[in-house]
């Protein structure tokens, strides 16, 4: 079939023959074609008549959403079509296809769910992966999975890729197949030559004021529009700032970003008229895949953003490194598409030599959480796919312990009925499990929405992290017009509510739910923990040091909003200064911690003695990691453990919490009669009763619960009933406990010496007595000790008949002569 698009002259053309001729024979083939050779725009309409195409559709990766857009537009513009004719496009916010559509122009991650939906691809008979050099993780997860269907399905679908750099070995390599590597394609392309010039930056010269500098420079000494490279949005609003004010006003600054509104893309992409010229301060995204009209001058700042694994957040964060060798030779490129141009380079020419040949591939940089659920999700073992470059093992082991964390995949790696919602929304694993965990409440499946995209989006709120206060309530309040703030950014704030509203709608979620102000403040932090239950942080003694749930410190101002909060979700720690501080983050109601964590809360239940109440407690304590949540004490409840737990007290206090504070005498008693009689009397020494007593003492604790009832055991009744009946019937009668005198009330006896048992009792009330008192049926004497009327000692005696007839004389005349009033006979005696 005849292709009716005349021949364009785009340095390309010369590839479509041999592209045409390798794809008759095999099925994969690399074509590497520099920026501005045409291949972008060329190559899908040139083979869209080949024979082994047909009636099917080719399909085009795109790795940005404008891109994709531009691509399809201008394919649609040589066709004399409307976008959704014979070309469309679909990214994630948008889809242009129409039923006669028969070249797609997709981003990446399209791909990804179409093959997960459909591995076969019915109805495509070639996948165009387009500026693959560029390496990003969805680029290579779909050419794993694609490779990995069509060779489980024997597919016949073709696969192109398409480079702007010389890595076309690697490509051929994973693309091969029975007949060796993939045949590559080269395209010479057609650049004018191109002055370099180098224009270092001072280290503390801001990029904003170098950028305004090298502009004012080439607008002075160069003709043509100008392309200025720069890592992201916000360097690109502050050079636009600055610029305004100094550029003539012949000249307009336009911006051009991913995240801009397509009119303003629209805009820079377009040449200037004749009497204008423009300036275009643009991220990365011109460096390949669009062509800005008008170029011949070029401002490369030489950093780039890229993605890293973020170890605050858990997810991928674009950090600013320097670009690479490859990106800058692209970059200048850009300046010698129709005639010859200028490039300025910020850093000097020595620099030049150390800068990386190619940045690394972002499946060997960033968090693989995704990646992983997707795998999971597909089927066949990692180890089994055709990847670019291998997931290295650590970070992918990593993500998928965080699946299983959030129950994204069960125990044996499946993906659970979670998982596959999670697996349709177009946000980080986190985050889609925080949306789908909370979309059956209106209120907090709005609430999380509003909090995905702030998580997912630069912050709303304007100043140095340092200053910021961390609370992410503050910020869901300021989206939901619910408060107002100085630091808000009126353009973050559109952009992010604009996020927000789409992933609700992604999610069947109502973005018009009521919400108030302390319902955001309740509930957020339960929300964001439901993404981050490893990021649960318990406040110390001071305001605003945190411990982490997994240990480790983490600090914010101690004048900040949540400084004081006793528990704290942190969903972003900036931990690269040495110290982690606190740059997100919402505090979390006790009672919501464990209906949110589940199983993760573990909970211990232990007996122990608390001093304040002097009394056994049933402790419960819940605890998440290394942090102990709350801690009740309960009554205990009887049974073995508590039994246990008496006992150790009875040990701990040498049975001083048992009551009977006779017991002592009872024991001294018993031990006397050991003394003297021998063993057939039971050992009741301290020693012997603490190392025995589980088997004396645990029948009496049927029931006991606590300190009164040890206090209500009577040791001295315990004692005497394991001595038995003939033994406590004969106790009396041998060891007595009491001596009875001819007067006055008894006295105890003190067996505390068994070799001299002791009484003390007034020498008056013995007045009578002509025998020695003795126990032990008289074979023991008593020690007396004689008291005077005051009770105050007099003499110490065993031998009472040899006192009367001795010492009592002088005894006497004492105390006749101190207590008067009492008798004292001569014979007490008689």
């Amino acid at each position: 079939m005849s292709n009716p698009l005349p021949f364009s002259g785009l340095p390309v053309e010369e590839a479509i023959a041999p592209l045409r001729d390798a794809f008759q024979s095999r099925h994969n083939a690399v074509l590497v074609a520099p920026p501005g050779a045409g291949k972008t725009t060329l190559v899908p309409l040139r083979l869209l008549h080949e024979s082994w195409v047909g009636n099917r559709r080719i399909v085009m990766l795109e790795p940005r959403r404008l891109a994709a857009r531009a691509a399809a537009q201008r394919m649609a513009s040589l066709l004399g079509e409307k976008v959704g004719d014979t070309v469309g496009y679909q990214t994630r916010d948008e889809r242009k296809i129409g039923a006669n559509t028969r070249i797609e122009v997709l981003t990446e991650g399209i791909l990804t769910r179409r093959l997960q939906n459909d591995p076969t691809l019915d109805g495509t008979a070639l996948v165009i992966f387009d500026e693959v050099h560029e390496r990003n993780l969805p680029t290579d997860l779909g050419l794993a999975f694609l490779l990995d269907a069509r060779k489980t399905f024997d597919s016949d679908v073709r696969v192109l890729a398409m480079s702007a750099t010389a890595q076309a070995e690697k490509f051929a390599d994973v693309l091969a197949d029975v007949d060796g590597p993939a045949p590559v394609i080269t395209s010479d392309g057609r650049i004018f030559p191109v002055d370099v010039r180098y224009i270092p930056r001072q280290r503390d010269d801001r990029l904003e004021n170098a950028i305004t500098d090298a502009v004012l420079h080439a607008l002075k000494n160069d003709d043509g529009d100008i392309l200025v490279f720069l890592p992201g949005i916000g360097e690109i609003n502050r050079a636009q700032t600055l610029l305004k004010e100094r550029v003539p006003t012949t000249v307009d600054v336009v911006r051009l970003a991913g995240a801009l509104p397509f009119a303003e893309q629209d805009a820079a992409l377009n040449a200037s008229t004749e009497d204008r010229r423009r300036v275009v301060l643009s991220t990365d995204i011109a460096e390949t895949s669009l062509t800005v009209e008008g170029i011949h001058i070029v401002i490369d700042a030489g950093l780039a953003r890229t993605p890293r694994l973020d170890t605050r957040t858990g997810l991928t964060e674009l950090v600013t490194v320097t670009s690479s060798r490859a990106s800058a030779d692209q970059r200048s490129g850009r300046a010698g598409r129709i005639r010859e141009g200028v490039a300025y380079r910020l850093w000097s020419r020595i620099e030049d030599s150390t800068r990386l040949a190619h940045l690394p591939a972002e499946i060997t940089q960033a968090d693989l959480c995704s990646l992983a659920l997707d795998i999971a999700s597909w089927g066949t073992p990692v180890d089994q796919l055709m990847f670019l470059d291998a997931p290295p093992l650590r970070t992918l082991a990593m993500a998928t312990d965080t699946l299983h964390m959030l129950h994204l995949v069960d125990v044996s790696g499946a993906v659970t009925p979670l998982g596959r919602t999670v697996l349709g929304l177009p946000l980080h694993p986190r985050l889609g499990a925080m949306v789908a965990r909370n979309a059956d409440s209106p209120a907090q499946g709005w609430i999380a929405c509003v909090l995905a995209a702030l998580l997912e989006e630069r912050d709303i709120l304007r100043g140095r992290p340092d200053t910021l206060p961390a609370d992410l309530a503050l910020r869901v309040r300021l989206m939901l017009d619910l408060e107002r703030h100085d630091l808000a950014d009126r353009g973050a704030l559109h952009r992010v509510r604009d996020a927000a509203k789409d992933i609700a709608r992604r999610s069947g979620i109502g973005s018009d739910a009521y919400v108030t102000a302390d319902m955001v403040d309740t509930l957020c932090g339960a929300i964001v923990l439901s993404a981050y239950p490893d990021r649960l942080a318990m406040r110390r003694s001071s305001a605003g040091q945190f411990v982490m749930r997994e240990g480790g410190a983490v600090s914010c101002d101690n004048k900040d909003a949540i400084a004081r909060e006793a528990f704290i979700v942190a969903a972003d720690v900036d931990s690269r200064r040495g110290g982690s501080r606190l740059r997100r983050a919402a505090a979390v109601d006790l009672e919501l911690i464990a209906p949110v964590l589940g199983d993760d809360v573990q909970v211990e239940s232990y007996l122990l003695w608390d001093k304040p109440k002097d009394d056994l407690v049933q402790r419960v304590v819940r605890k998440v990691g290394s942090i102990r949540i709350d801690e009740r004490d309960l009554e205990p409840v009887a049974g073995d453990d508590t039994t246990e737990a008496l006992i150790e007290r009875v040990k701990a206090t040498g049975m001083k919490v048992l009551s009977g504070g006779a017991a002592i005498d009872f024991r001294h008693r018993i031990a006397f009669l050991r003394h003297h009689v021998g063993d057939e009397w039971p050992d009741t020494s301290q020693q012997h009763l603490l190392a025995t007593v589980d088997e004396w003492l645990r029948p009496f604790l049927v029931g006991a619960t606590g300190r009164k009832d040890l206090a209500s055991i009577d040791l001295t009744m315990v004692l005497q009933s394991n001595l038995g009946w003939d033994k406590s019937t004969s106790l009396d009668s041998l060891a007595p406990a009491m001596f009875t005198p001819p007067h006055g009330k008894p006295v105890s006896i003190n067996y505390a010496d068994p070799a001299a048992p002791t009484i003390a009792v007034r020498v008056q009330h013995l007045f009578g007595v002509t025998t020695h008192p003795a126990v032990l049926n008289g074979k023991v004497p008593l020690r007396i000790q004689l008291l005077s009327p005051a009770d105050r000692p007099i003499q110490i005696t065993a031998d009472l008949p040899a006192f009367w007839t001795g010492s009592w004389a002088d005894v006497r005349k004492d105390m006749a002569g101190r207590y008067p009033k009492h008798k004292w006979p001569i014979d007490p005696s008689a």
